[in-house]
């Protein structure tokens, strides 16, 4: 007979011990939800291979992120997303004041002030014409310096338009140094800068290049980081911190739950991991054909991210899971 300190199912007995017991929660406030808003379109467009999520204008933009705040859910992320004709080769409608992601960043804050935690995309390929993350060289390759300097005005721009948090996603190295500085030139030093540390070439973005209406050919896999290599994360975590990021990234998630234990692991700032499009998007699929349940592996799926060490999670499904973690916790 075993002794009865070795029958740990005593622990599982009821939902209330599980509880009791769980070494590993989700709260809402570290919830992260993105939203996309588009410019040309006269209401709400469903993205297809996204079920339930949309393009918005802006109306509709800012009905959705008072129904976010009241769920409690911790900040909100903007993409914008430009019409087809408004973009170029250098991005340029994505630092304008009247573009549509910086219309969108104002019409927010004045909404919500300081209510939720409003953070921008600071990136160009989705104003791109190219649909590459920065400005090409006469070869066509994308030019690290230049792009930067892009990155530069673009964050002034959110900052001014009303982000709390900027968000360089492209991958340039030296990208936080300069929008530190260049944040600080302005006037905006109290604007924290979320790093996108390790951000790999990864197949699941698909969904989300509908969702902006991405001009790629090709591929990024010159800037963005290697899936097949573990290493060069922690490098690129401590090239971020002492740049001066505030906040660092995983992307994705749940694909790299290994890697955002390395970079918890490292980080003495909090760690943001983001559950792209691709690995919200098969759960849904699946969920659709009966094949599993959605809500518990979405709420699986987050908690295993949380449990890798990351303190604050963008994923798709933010404000059904503070609804549902209201009632209950994971």
């Amino acid at each position: 007979m075993d002794h009865p300190s070795d029958r740990p199912r005593r622990l599982r007995t009821t939902p209330a011990m599980r509880r009791l017991v769980a070494q590993h929660r989700v709260h809402p406030a570290q919830l992260v939800l993105p939203m996309f808003v588009a410019d040309g379109i006269d209401a709400p467009r469903p993205i297809s291979s996204m079920p339930g999520v949309v393009n918005h204008t802006v109306d509709s933009l800012r009905a959705a992120a008072d129904e976010a705040v009241a769920a409690g859910v911790g900040g909100l992320m903007l993409f914008g997303v430009p019409r087809p004709e408004d973009k170029d080769a250098t991005g340029s409608c994505g630092a304008r004041p009247d573009g549509i992601l910086n219309r969108a960043l104002t019409a927010l804050r004045e909404d919500l002030g300081d209510s939720t935690v409003l953070m921008a995309d600071t990136c160009l390929d989705e104003f791109t014409d190219h649909g590459h993350c920065g400005v090409l060289d006469s070869a066509g390759r994308v030019d690290n310096d230049a792009t930067v300097e892009h990155y530069r005005a673009l964050a002034v721009s959110q900052a001014r338009a009303g982000a709390h948090v900027v968000a360089p996603s492209g991958m340039m190295d030296g990208q936080v140094a300069a929008i530190r500085e260049a944040l600080d030139a302005e006037g905006f030093a109290e604007v924290s800068i979320l790093a996108y540390t390790a951000k790999y070439a990864s197949a699941f973005y698909g969904p989300f290049r509908e969702a902006v209406g991405s001009s790629l050919q090709g591929d990024r896999r010159t800037y963005q980081q290697d899936p097949a290599n573990r290493g060069e994360a922690v490098r690129e975590l401590l090239a971020d911190l002492d740049e001066g990021a505030d906040m660092v990234m995983v992307k994705p998630a749940m694909s790299y739950l290994d890697i955002v234990r390395d970079v918890a692991e490292v980080s003495d700032r909090p760690v943001a991991a983001y559950q792209i499009s691709g690995e919200y998007s098969m759960i849904c699929a699946a969920a659709e054909r009966g094949w599993i349940d959605r809500e518990a592996a979405l709420d699986e799926a987050v908690l295993s991210i949380v449990r890798a060490g990351a303190s604050i999670v963008f994923t798709y499904a933010a404000v059904e899971m503070a609804g549902r973690l209201r009632a209950t916790t994971l």
